[in-house]
């Protein structure tokens, strides 16, 4: 278990507890990157980021062809604040580790997503956390008066 996200700076995981779509990286078996938005939510303590979606997708795909698990990347946007996570992603379809990842999806993003059958959850495994989540105040331009 890494504490990538826990040695940021402050307001890096804050910036992680807003709302923001982000997006997933994997890689194609061709080794092209496969770049889609997706609702994503950390667990920093277990340095875990988990996405949930359907067992069907080419995301999931990609992650299987890896021979099981892959290196993935998760990024989120805000004008000049950002932030990514890098790591080994699995795909899990244990019912309860599903129902918890729906769980807390509904507590960051306000809204719990209806059932799905075909519903699984990419756990992935931080090994790398990096960004800009809080930025500098810009400096003030003096503004001369017309005499």
């Amino acid at each position: 278990m890494s504490n990538a996200m826990l040695a940021q700076p402050d307001g890096y995981l804050e910036f992680w507890s807003e709302y923001h779509l982000c997006t997933l990286t994997t890689l194609r078996p061709d080794g092209r990157p496969h770049v889609v938005p997706v609702g994503v939510t950390i667990d920093p303590a277990a340095g875990l980021a988990r996405v949930i979606t359907r067992k069907s997708s080419k995301k999931v795909a990609n992650v299987l062809s890896g021979g099981g698990s892959a290196h993935v990347a998760v990024c989120q946007v805000d004008g000049g604040r950002w932030a990514t996570l890098e790591g080994v992603a699995e795909v899990c379809t244990d019912p309860e580790e599903v129902e918890d990842a729906v769980a807390r999806y509904g507590e960051r993003y306000g809204r719990t997503p209806t059932p799905d059958p075909e519903r699984v959850v990419i756990r992935i495994s931080i090994e790398r956390a990096m960004g800009q989540a809080v930025l500098a105040p810009r400096p003030q331009v003096a503004s001369s008066a017309a005499a």
